[in-house]
């Protein structure tokens, strides 16, 4: 959790790159992320510079004969100076000698910079040396209300998917430690910076937990994770497998992870429906992962030669929504889960493609869950109307869970402002005990009431004219 005074320090930081001729809110959102990388190097140059004092082993980052490149040393020079030595000494060297290295930095080849303005510059840095990016249970969430300013400013064209029902998708898979997980289309990488907060909650032992009192009464806590220790390389490196084919997205969805903890995050450069991807990640693209979280995009076709022949094998179509599915389903271990984000047409459509994805997702795996969420959800990029399928790998499809979320806590208009009605909690819950139920589906009979359950065989015999609860699922199989 961030402060309301935190919240104002990021507040007046986005402002001052809006004033200062820098209005793309993508570029806004780079151009932070980019300085606030080159401080937490100098940071972690103090760390490793106390270590080797102290007669221990550390990796200096930093040549002696460039101290201009700290940023501990150039924060405080004059403008023009400033501009000077950030924009001809201290960018080449991320791009040049970082790009070479593990972790963020082998992220920042193609990255520019775009702050043309010594002035701008100055403001910048005087606000970011502000932040508190060496307290590790504050630096994700500050990150993350930057990455909330895309919510509100629009990315041309894209969007994020809200952290709130990030969260509410993380909380309703509860992930371990142990586990490896992917998200095919990652953008800012939500779902994996999410996870790993959620971890840290789960992983910390009830005397560890800290709690404290912001300056406006607000109390919140943090979580140490102190059980994660024997996860701790598994989380670095292979825990967390995010793609897209945005340079831009992978070098914001690398910074997220850092400054969640991840140092060396597995984001990759790569169109995940298209055969490169089939060819130059085999390991990865079959029988991989245990779990995966997404909203992949669902806008418009793709040209189908490019589109993986294994792809091909399992649907005919060009529709984005479809290939990513069986995409997920051949990504998974068998018994292996997804919780994904899809337009209602999955569920409603006619075509051949439309019924054979729900015959795949029905007949040769467990379809677990149908939760239909707000029309508002994603406004005011997006007016469409989704819901989150979850299934899993293998296994047998016998009930599934219905769930009709009506509000998430904002309004459903453009503005989507605070409101107290709100029916995520209550979805968490309700799913929390149809899995714990082992077989006791009495609580989920009324097909009236927000949860419930509908038999395979109803599913299959589209019986949907005996139960005009359902109408959002009526044609669900047909």
């Amino acid at each position: 959790m961030i402060t309301g005074d935190l919240k104002r320090k990021i507040d007046a930081l986005w402002t001052e790159f809006w004033t200062g001729g820098i209005s793309n809110p993508m570029t806004v959102v780079e151009q932070i992320s980019y300085l606030m990388f080159i401080r937490i190097l100098d940071i972690r140059e103090d760390m490793s510079e106390r270590i080797l004092n102290q007669g221990g082993r550390a990796k200096l980052i930093f040549p002696k004969d460039q101290p201009n490149l700290r940023w501990r040393n150039f924060k405080t020079k004059d403008a023009p100076t400033l501009m000077k030595i950030v924009r001809e000494e201290v960018f080449p060297f991320i791009k040049e000698h970082m790009a070479t290295s593990d972790g963020v930095g082998r992220y920042l080849k193609d990255a520019q910079f775009m702050i043309d303005k010594p002035e701008l510059l100055v403001e910048a840095v005087n606000r970011i040396s502000a932040l508190p990016l060496e307290r590790a249970d504050t630096k994700g969430d500050l990150y993350e209300y930057v990455l909330s300013k895309l919510n509100t400013a629009g990315i041309n064209g894209q969007f994020r998917t809200p952290r709130h029902i990030i969260r509410t998708m993380v909380e309703m898979m509860d992930p371990t430690a142990d586990m490896t997980i992917a998200d095919p289309a990652c953008g800012t990488a939500g779902f994996l910076a999410t996870t790993m907060e959620y971890l840290q909650e789960k992983y910390t032992s009830p005397e560890f937990v800290i709690e404290q009192t912001d300056e406006d009464g607000t109390s919140y806590k943090i979580y140490p994770g102190d059980r994660l220790e024997p996860y701790r390389k598994h989380l670095q490196t292979e825990a967390f497998v995010g793609f897209d084919f945005d340079q831009t997205m992978l070098r914001i969805a690398a910074m997220n992870m850092l400054l969640h903890g991840i140092e060396e995050p597995s984001i990759t450069y790569m169109d995940t429906l298209g055969n490169r991807f089939e060819e130059r990640a085999t390991q990865l693209a079959t029988n991989h992962f245990d779990l995966i979280l997404a909203n992949p995009p669902f806008k418009g076709s793709l040209d189908a030669e490019g589109v993986a022949a294994s792809l091909k094998r399992k649907v005919t179509t060009k529709k984005t929504e479809l290939l990513f599915l069986m995409l997920m389903e051949r990504m998974l271990k068998t018994g292996g889960r997804a919780a994904v984000i899809v337009p209602d047409g999955v569920l409603f459509g006619s075509s051949n493609a439309h019924k054979k994805v729900r015959r795949t997702l029905i007949e040769d795996n467990q379809l677990e869950g149908v939760i239909s969420l707000p029309s508002g959800v994603f406004k005011p990029y997006a007016g469409v109307s989704t819901a989150l399928l979850i299934f899993s790998k293998g296994g047998k499809t016998e009930n599934v869970f219905f769930y009709d979320v009506q509000a998430d806590g904002f309004s459903l208009d453009d503005k989507r402002n605070p409101i107290q009605k709100n029916d995520l909690p209550t979805l968490v819950k309700s799913w929390q005990i149809w899995n714990d139920g082992k077989g006791d589906l009495k609580a989920f009979t009324d097909r009236k009431a927000k949860a419930f359950y509908v038999p395979r065989a109803e599913l299959e015999e589209n019986a949907a004219e005996s139960f005009q609860a359902l109408e959002k699922i009526e044609t669900l199989l047909k």
